[in-house]
Formats: C-alpha cells, sequence, structure tokens
C-alpha cells in the first residue's frame, strides 16, 4: 500500500467503525488464521530458545539480549500480517539461531572476540572500599550496589571484600571471615534502632562517598586521598 493510499485511508476514518477498530483491515476470518499462525511460531519458536541454549532463561549477556529482542521483532509480521507467510519467520528465526551460535562459538575461540561480544567483569568494591572509577564505567549508582548488598544481609562495606560485576550483570559477593569496621548502608531512619545491629568506631572514621576507612583522634577535615571527598562519618561494624 502506498502513502498515498495510506493517507486517502486516514481522511476517510470512521470514529465509529467498531470493526476497523477492534479486528483491522483483514476480513473477520483472518482471526482463526492468526490463531493457526501464532501455535506455529510459538512451537518454532520453543525450538529455537531450545537451541540457544539454557542460558537464555537465566541472566543474558549483551548479545543474547539483543537475540530476545529480535526475536521478539521476527515472530510479529508473521503473525498479524495476512500477507507475510508463516515460512518467511520461520527461516528468519533459523537465521537467528546460526547467528547466535556463530557468536558463541566465536566467544569459545578468541578471549578478544568474547570480551567484544559479551563485555567482562568490574570489581566495584574492594577491601570494603568502593572503585569509584569502575562505578562510573559501569554505569552502577551507589544505591544499586546498597541494595543488592542489603539482599544478602549486608549492612556495612566492611564486610565485603570483594564485589564483582559479572557480564552477565550479576553481581557477586564476597564477604570477610571477619567483618571490620566500615560505611554503614542501612536506611538513615534505622541508623539507630536495633534493626542495624551496628557497632561504632572510637577512633575509626569513613569516606561516605567511596568507604574508605582512616584512623584518626577526631573527625577528618581533609579530603579522602581514594575519591576526594570531604565528608567524612564515624565507621561502623
Amino acid at each position: 500500500m502506498s502513502v498515498q493510499q495510506v493517507s486517502r485511508g486516514i481522511g476517510k476514518l470512521n470514529i465509529m467503525d467498531w470493526h476497523r477498530i477492534f479486528i483491522g483491515e483483514a476480513p473477520t476470518e483472518f482471526l482463526l488464521e492468526v490463531i493457526i499462525r501464532t501455535v506455529v511460531i510459538f512451537l518454532v519458536l520453543q525450538l529455537i530458545i531450545r537451541g540457544l541454549g539454557k542460558r537464555m532463561a537465566g541472566q543474558l549477556t549483551i548479545s543474547e539480549m539483543a537475540v530476545m529482542i529480535t526475536l521478539g521483532a521476527i515472530i510479529a509480521a508473521p503473525i498479524q500480517i495476512p500477507d507475510k507467510g508463516v515460512v518467511t519467520g520461520i527461516v528468519v528465526l533459523f537465521c537467528a539461531l546460526a547467528f547466535q551460535r556463530g557468536i558463541n562459538l566465536l566467544g569459545v575461540r578468541s578471549r578478544t572476540w568474547e570480551r567484544a561480544l559479551h563485555g567482562e567483569e568490574s570489581i566495584l568494591i574492594k577491601e570494603g572500599v568502593l572503585q569509584i572509577d569502575a562505578l562510573r564505567k559501569s554505569r552502577i549508582s551507589h544505591q544499586q550496589i546498597f541494595a543488592a548488598l542489603r539482599n544478602v544481609g549486608i549492612y556495612n562495606l566492611g564486610e565485603v571484600n570483594r564485589l564483582y560485576l559479572e557480564a552477565s550483570g550479576l553481581m557477586s559477593i564476597f564477604k570477610f571471615k571477619e567483618p571490620g569496621f566500615g560505611l554503614p548502608i542501612i536506611l538513615e531512619q534505622d541508623k539507630n534502632t536495633a534493626i542495624s545491629g551496628l557497632e561504632p568506631a572510637r577512633n575509626i572514621f569513613v569516606c561516605t562517598v567511596c568507604g574508605k576507612t582512616v584512623e584518626a583522634d577526631r573527625l577528618p577535615e581533609d579530603k579522602c586521598g581514594h575519591c576526594e571527598n570531604d565528608y567524612w562519618i564515624v565507621a561502623m561494624r
């Protein structure tokens, strides 16, 4: 259908044309065909996703997410558009399967390709200190980190030895055997309640931006040597 034909059709729209609004321009019988098309495409899609591997049902890498979005776009036309055949959609689905298999094969054979296609891991916390440059590079906020830690029962950065951001987007957390003093990450309204269970330090202070601790007799006035922040609070564990 040409642009001019579409324009003429729009000019003749009837706001009370319920058949066009709910069914569309296709005949009513096409609804039965849509059911048949949907069943066929759904079964083929199940086969394709099965062929893509178990990873597609878990946390996805960048390339896997791109394939999943592509699959959604592929199946729309053969299901909904009368003049588009189902076979065309099936062929494109198998092309997407072959493409993803090829990407995975490249990643297995070459570490360089693997990093380019899937990304690489980042260290976001090292020995209780937030790695600010890594956070900025990964576009991860402090609150996202704190939420992930609170979700596993950690309320103080002094408990965290390492926090890795995996290529899939998962966060892997490794704790110290003995928690140290660090930046508390509980909510402000809970800091003075029994739910915190945190013990304040006597002569250890912590940077509120990165979690770096220093020993001092009084609240430091100098900037943090790790992130240049100049606001300190009492460390807790």
